[in-house]
């Protein structure tokens, strides 16, 4: 393949942002998952021990959100819904046979909802986490609140895991959209086809820049 064929969609320090919650994901879910069902028990042994997983986990957590803070102000105006996502929605059958429906963007109606979906249950972890971080905070709320906080963070945790597993899902379906954020190139043709709105200010930024003295 010519390099000239391909168009790089994310730089490394994005790719390095993205790893960075990839792996805080991983040790954050299945550590809690150990702390929240007692026949998962052994995920905590993911950092170690179940002692150290219970000091670790909140950081890590914390460690996930401020990652993933930095690509929320990257990327949330390249998350707003108009009306090609709606278009999007309304053919959804047809997304799911692999055809692509309306002049995408540089994401998706699905990657939007994902992306929302992401941020909102973080926030709800972090808020939800503080309130229930010992000896740290808890000791400033009382029983009734640290209960409801403890209701939150479990459903949110839940959130989170279905929104990511879907975000994998898409990323494994569709060929070439890996290969994006490991080495961070996409083919023209992928680009034209799935976001062909992105493609045509990739190029119309590539013509101008040439065009430059």
């Amino acid at each position: 393949m010519k390099k000239g064929d391909r168009i790089i969609r994310y730089r490394a320090a994005e790719r390095i942002n993205h790893w960075i919650v990839a792996i805080c994901f991983m040790l954050a879910a299945l550590s809690g998952l150990g702390f929240l069902f007692p026949s998962f028990n052994w995920l905590m042994n993911v950092l170690g021990t179940p002692q150290l997983a219970r000091i670790l986990h909140p950081f890590i957590g914390v460690t996930m959100f401020a990652a993933f803070l930095l690509m929320f102000f990257r990327y949330w105006h390249h998350n707003l819904v108009n009306k090609d996502d709606l278009l999007w929605a309304r053919n959804i059958h047809k997304i799911a046979l692999n055809e692509e429906v309306g002049d995408t963007g540089r994401y998706n109606f699905g990657q939007k909802c994902v992306f929302w979906a992401a941020i909102i249950s973080l926030i709800l972890l972090l808020l939800s986490g503080v309130v229930i971080w010992r000896p740290w905070f808890a000791g400033a709320f009382n029983i009734p609140m640290i209960r409801a906080a403890l209701l939150v963070h479990s459903l949110a945790a839940v959130g989170l895991i279905v929104v990511i597993m879907v975000h994998i899902y898409a990323a494994l379906w569709v060929k070439g959209t890996l290969t994006a954020m490991v080495e961070g190139w996409v083919t023209s043709a992928w680009a034209e086809k799935h976001h062909p709105r992105w493609y045509r200010e990739q190029r119309n930024r590539s013509t101008q820049q040439e065009k430059r003295p």
